[in-house]
């Protein structure tokens, strides 16, 4: 790491990346506490990692926060309840991505009661924070859903030295986490100087796309507290461009380091928080009340009344969409999540998890895809890469049906961004066939293990 920390005046130049259009409807609606629902069906699968296991049984009486869902893995974190009520269903469900998972099914009482176990935590030290951010249930909020705790807890041989706060926000239509830093700044400021404090941390960069200037107005006033003493905590504004939001390529901009292939932004000295997961985590610190709610981006040309909703974790795709007025005409496309990363669903029976961000409804005439034809060998593809693969060598290794050629072509180092899908001008489906691939070389492991395992 550099001997002595800088703060760069500008980002710092990425490879790839889209323009994309900016379509942020819901910028300037306030965010509207939606009605607690009559149901919420809480999925055991929200976040990377080793799924949950239900620990209360139907029948049973649960309050807000009260742990309805752990698993002793590192790599997880406990489930809450968010509504009180009474467990009414344990079964399988369907996920966004076609898996079926384990889910839990409360039916509220409208009370809300919280369960009588929270209580702030006590944090002096690293220990005391790691311990208080699994117990939150605080998992990334801005898609990834990767446990905190996990992501705090540096090894002690990865020299971390900088803090990134992720406010780019960099998909179309999606403003949640523009709402928070607007309507929440004093967590979000509580949160940043707390983290660096516990961490010993003496860099914070907050990285915000430059189309938002009543955020980065916000940011600056955070950044210039008195309690920054050192100047320690600076606004980088980043040019508006797709995808910003990466971890990978955001380090990449504000310290110009390069995370190696294959590892995490500690082995590049960073940390790297969504904007959400710090607010989040400060007002865990003030009140002890779990990760239970989460605000939702609700727009596209099929919906009535598009705007931010803060919403029940578990609360039903249909219900929130009612709630903002139903639909103009019926979807001819569901996402959950943004255009360029979202999981087009099936239809509106699906449950909010704590990762979500977004619910996109288009009508037929937005939603309409055009044919894709032969590659025509422009190139485009590659010079939209963030990563600086060859996508149509890997989907080529992956038509062949060739897993040495795609892991020779770095195929697990894709980050599924669909830049080069976007720029390509043939229309070819590259992301899904390099989602394919991978799929098909997770099945060759699988395979390969049963067979040293005589099975």
């Amino acid at each position: 790491m550099e001997s002595k920390l800088t703060f760069p005046k500008k980002p710092y130049r990425t490879h790839g990346g889209v323009h994309v259009p900016h379509r942020k409807n819901t910028a300037q609606k306030q965010s509207v506490e939606m009605p607690v629902p009559s149901t919420v069906t809480i999925t055991m699968s929200q976040h990377i990692g080793a799924p949950c296991k239900p620990v209360v049984k139907v029948g049973d009486q649960v309050a807000v926060g009260q742990v309805i869902g752990d698993n002793e893995a590192y790599v997880c974190a406990p489930i809450h309840s968010s509504v009180s009520g009474t467990v009414k269903k344990i079964d399988k469900v369907v996920a966004p991505d076609g898996s079926k998972i384990d889910a839990i099914t409360i039916e509220s009482d409208g009370e809300m009661r919280l369960y009588e176990g929270i209580r702030p935590p006590v944090i002096n030290n690293l220990s005391d924070l790691l311990k208080a951010t699994r117990e939150s249930g605080l998992v990334g909020l801005g898609g990834a859903g990767f446990p905190a705790h996990v992501k705090l807890n540096i090894p002690q041989d990865k020299d971390v030295d900088t803090l990134i706060i992720n406010v780019a926000e960099c998909e179309p239509y999606i403003t949640a986490d523009h709402r928070e830093v607007l309507e929440n700044s004093w967590a979000i400021m509580s949160g940043v100087y707390a983290l660096k404090e516990i961490l010993g941390l003496k860099r914070v960069i907050i990285g915000v796309e430059n189309n938002k200037p009543d955020a980065i107005k916000v940011l600056k006033a955070i950044a210039d507290n008195e309690v920054d003493k050192y100047d320690e905590v600076r606004i980088l504004p980043l040019k508006a461009s797709y995808p910003f939001g990466a971890e990978k390529v955001l380090i990449k901009a504000c310290t110009n380091r390069v995370v190696p292939m294959g590892k995490l932004p500690s082995d590049a000295g960073c940390i790297v928080m969504n904007v959400a997961s710090i607010a989040f985590l400060a007002e865990y610190m003030k009140t002890g009340i779990p990760l239970i709610k989460k605000r939702i981006t609700v727009d596209g040309d099929a919906i009535k009344n598009p705007q931010n909703v803060i919403v029940p974790v578990g609360t039903s795709v249909k219900d929130i969409i009612e709630f903002c007025g139903g639909y103009k005409e019926e979807p001819k496309k569901l996402i959950m999540g943004g255009p360029m990363m979202g999981a087009s669903v099936s239809d509106d029976s699906l449950f909010i998890a704590k990762q979500n961000n977004a619910i996109l409804a288009f009508t037929e005439k937005e939603a309409r895809l055009q044919e894709p034809s032969a590659c025509i060998r422009c190139g485009k593809c590659v010079d939209a890469c963030p990563m600086c693969l060859v996508p149509t060598a890997i989907c080529k290794a992956v038509d062949s049906r060739d897993t040495k050629a795609m892991l020779d072509s770095d195929i697990m180092n894709c980050m599924e961004c669909g830049c080069c899908a976007f720029a390509c001008p043939a229309k070819r489906h590259l992301v899904n066939n390099i989602r394919l691939g991978k799929q098909l070389i997770n099945n060759e492991k699988k395979r390969q293990i049963s067979l040293k395992e005589g099975k």
